[in-house]
């Protein structure tokens, strides 16, 4: 039997911790034992302990591309009706972005190391901070000490919609509170996963009032995961600039969310960009920028 080496094995068990697979039997048991209850469906001892193993693919799958799986019900009419949103409903996981766009930013590193390009990694929109942890994990496992981590975050969920092209989405911490994890709560992962350290900075506040006074010389990574129209012009504007040629600007909810992709189109049509856009999976994409 070939054991992989160390720092491989320590980045794939690392993604997989992220995305709560090591321990995804007992994430079906939770979403079984809920969905049942939310419904008001009996819930005897082998849904307790026994996983559907059709509700486990499911949740094998979700996790794959972080796209959100609907589990149903089949009624007495042979109809389904919807019980749950598998992704966000139990929110065990670390992270929701999926393997598919954790391969992505391990990609997008270790080109970055390889190439030699210059700068640091930051994220806008940080969530529970599970890909800036995976960054920290890669500078770790390659043993880089002279990059850091920026997670930029309100740490209070998403702004209330205010920009025209963000009229009818409201997924602020009023109606969206998943969405809203604190500074602490962030840095204690960061501990618990033992990356907590001075090589990640984290921005508190909306980009629009952080990432421009941010003291950062140079990006080589550009990760843009604020859902919003104007959070992601709010991040694009003042740091696009600072990505080094050869770096790589990764969004996160192109495909997910009009607003986002209408974002990036603006922006690249406005400041002449036309490097290829490189489709993750059915939410995200990358470029390199030229």
């Amino acid at each position: 039997m070939t054991i992989a080496p160390l720092p491989k094995l320590y980045i794939e068990t690392l993604k997989s911790s992220l995305l709560n697979e090591l321990y995804i039997e007992n994430e079906a048991r939770v979403v079984q034992v809920v969905a049942r209850t939310a419904n008001n469906l009996e819930c005897t001892f082998e849904d307790i302990y026994l996983p559907d193993p059709d509700l486990l693919a499911k949740i094998r799958a979700s996790k794959q591309d972080g796209t959100t799986t609907v589990v149903s019900k089949e009624n007495w009419d042979g109809s389904m009706t919807p019980m749950h949103e598998l992704r966000n409903y139990t929110e065990l996981a670390h992270t929701m972005i999926g393997r598919k766009r954790l391969d992505n930013i391990q990609y997008c590193v270790e080109e970055i190391l390889r190439s030699g390009i210059p700068g640091d990694f930051i994220e806008t929109g940080v969530w529970r901070g599970g890909a800036t942890i995976f960054m920290r994990g890669l500078l770790a496992a390659h043993g880089i000490t002279d990059r850091r981590i920026w997670a930029a975050d309100s740490f209070e969920g998403l702004p209330p919609s205010t920009h025209p092209q963000d009229v009818g989405l409201d997924i602020s911490a009023k109606f969206y509170p998943v969405l809203s994890v604190g500074l602490d709560e962030v840095r204690a992962l960061f501990h618990r996963y033992g990356l907590l350290d001075e090589q990640t900075i984290f921005l508190k506040g909306w980009f629009s009032d952080t990432l421009a006074k941010a003291p950062i010389d140079s990006l080589a990574l550009l990760r843009l995961d604020g859902d919003l129209y104007e959070s992601t012009m709010d991040a694009l504007n003042p740091l696009y600039s600072k990505v080094a040629s050869g770096g790589f600007i990764i969004v996160d909810d192109y495909y997910a969310l009009p607003q986002c992709e209408r974002a990036i189109s603006d922006f690249r049509t406005t400041h002449g960009i036309t490097d290829p856009i490189t489709k993750v999976d059915g939410s995200s994409v990358y470029w390199r920028k030229s």
